[in-house]
């Protein structure tokens, strides 16, 4: 055999084993242990952490340590907090991409849970002129399953609208942020403009409808039988039941599809989208630990060279700007967050399981009091 074909036998035996090395590293699941007790003397709260990757039962209602502010940091008095896909990804650790992006391998390195949240700042840090004791506040902030929350003053945090309860507003932050930038950011949705929102009846789809009434467009929702009437409430001009037709089959050209679904292939949608037109990926039912969910995005970029219209995916950034231009359009009646089922604290297990199923209407609640 020559020699050239030993090196090239050899690499690929050492690609081979490498590979299977990485797949075994990431995958890996470390022991679930009951976390640590709080320290002698500190202040507790009660919280949902976790310390393992896994189903919900990994999930431990528990003790741990109440936080302080530092000098640019409020802590907040959590009434409310609520669901999102995220948490459960966060949860299982997957896709496996996300333990390589910080979430930890073999187990994660930050044991708190949840992002939504709604409440009352109880304390502020020395520096903190915008938010004052009493302030009632909402936004997005890793950790707000808990009774208190800490949150630096100038991240997505916002003083809650007098029209909104507090469940309501627990309900906007990641799902209200990432309809607000699909349609401004990445659609850049235009007055007059024709939009399609596949998901119509979700957490993300329910906000987006809104939105994008706001932002002046004829908004078609797509959504189940059971929640049309729900979908109509919000504003949306046209609903489709895709339990009784597929909206690829539509005359209508579209100049802006939000995507929460991924129902259809990227290349079905072409027909029903105008000639530059824009395509927002923001969910996808693609199954798989490793690049399963990344297969339409990539695509998309890939067919982008061939076709006059844009594809992108959203991954949704937590601003303070946001939460307020959201909180003005609450204040002016123009954004009503949708509210679903309700959990107690103690119960966010069964929460994400709901969750995970996928049919949720509108948004799931943590009550914390």
């Amino acid at each position: 055999m020559k020699l050239r074909y030993k090196i090239g036998g050899g690499f690929i035996v050492v690609l081979a084993l490498a590979i299977a090395v990485i797949g075994i590293v990431f995958s890996h699941n470390s022991g679930c242990t009951p976390m640590p007790a709080v320290a002698d003397g500190a202040e507790s709260m009660k919280a949902v952490v976790y310390n393992c990757y896994g189903s919900p039962d990994v999930l431990q209602y528990t003790d741990v340590e109440k936080p302080s502010p530092a000098d640019d940091e409020v802590i907040v008095k959590v009434v409310a907090a609520a669901v999102n896909p995220l948490d459960w990804h966060y949860m299982r650790g997957e896709p496996y991409i996300m333990r390589a992006m910080g979430a930890g391998i073999g187990a994660p390195i930050d044991s708190r849970m949840g992002v939504d949240f709604a409440g009352v700042i109880e304390s502020v840090g020395k520096d903190v002129s915008s938010f004052a004791v009493g302030d009632e506040v909402f936004g997005g902030r890793t950790g707000a399953f808990a009774e208190y929350l800490k949150v630096p003053a100038d991240r997505a945090i916002a003083k809650k609208p007098a029209n909104m309860s507090f469940e309501q507003a627990a309900a906007v932050g990641i799902a209200g942020a990432t309809a607000l930038q699909a349609l401004r950011d990445s659609g850049r949705l235009k007055s007059g403009q024709k939009v399609l929102i596949n998901g119509a009846s979700g957490g993300v789809g329910t906000f987006a409808v809104q939105i994008a009434k706001a932002m002046g467009a004829e908004v078609t929702g797509v959504c189940s039988t059971a929640k049309i009437d729900l979908v109509k409430s919000l504003g949306a001009d046209h609903v489709i039941d895709y339990k009784k037709a597929n909206y690829i089959d539509a005359s209508i050209e579209y100049d802006l599809i939000i995507d929460m679904v991924g129902n259809f292939p990227l290349l079905s949608n072409l027909d029903v989208m105008t000639d530059d037109g824009t395509f927002v990926m923001v969910g996808s039912v693609d199954k798989g630990n490793w690049l399963g969910p990344l297969k339409r995005p990539i695509f998309g970029s890939l067919i982008e060279s061939f076709v006059s219209q844009n594809f992108s995916m959203l991954m949704a950034s937590m601003r303070q700007e946001d939460m307020e231009t959201l909180a003005d359009m609450m204040a002016l009646g123009e954004l009503t967050p949708v509210v679903g089922r309700h959990y107690p604290l103690q119960g966010i297990a069964a929460a994400i399981a709901h969750s995970e199923e996928g049919h949720t209407r509108g948004k799931i609640i943590i009550d914390i009091e």
